[in-house]
């Protein structure tokens, strides 16, 4: 009985196509229109930051945050260029990922932006390798 409980409590809490909120995307929800707006092929995507706390209530300092943000490999998307994904020959499947989504890319790719609270990656369409459903399934070593 309990068991049903619990896992009734759980279904509630996590609606389906309901992405988890996290604290950058929080943080920068409004301050969206002062990002760069991308051009051509280009793709800004905004690293995931782990949260400051743990679930066992340990803080984490700034600097191992900001080293994490800046090693992370995984990102949500914010802006996409006009051109993304337009070229029907080298994407005859269609577009690899699009805004709100969670994608992965290589350690060193693309361009760094600093802004307020950490910084931004500008990177072009061809250097997303996958996209996932939760950034925390990830191992975020650095």
């Amino acid at each position: 009985m309990q068991n049903e409980t619990s896992l009734k409590s759980q279904k509630e809490i996590q609606q389906p196509n309901q992405k988890p909120k996290y604290a950058l995307e929080e943080k920068y929800k409004d301050q969206t229109a002062k990002l760069p707006k991308p051009t051509g092929w280009r793709i800004i995507v905004l690293p995931f930051k782990m949260n400051d706390k743990t679930e066992g209530g340990v803080l984490i300092t700034e600097s191992a945050l900001e080293r994490q943000q800046v090693a992370s490999q995984c990102g949500l998307v914010l802006a996409m260029g006009p051109q993304c994904y337009q070229d029907k020959e080298r994407y005859p499947t269609g577009p690899w990922c699009k805004v709100n989504d969670w994608v992965v890319f290589a350690r060193y790719a693309g361009s760094r932006i600093n802004i307020e609270g950490g910084e931004i990656r500008l990177l072009n369409d061809d250097e997303i390798l996958a996209t996932v459903q939760d950034p925390k399934d990830i191992l975020h070593a650095f």
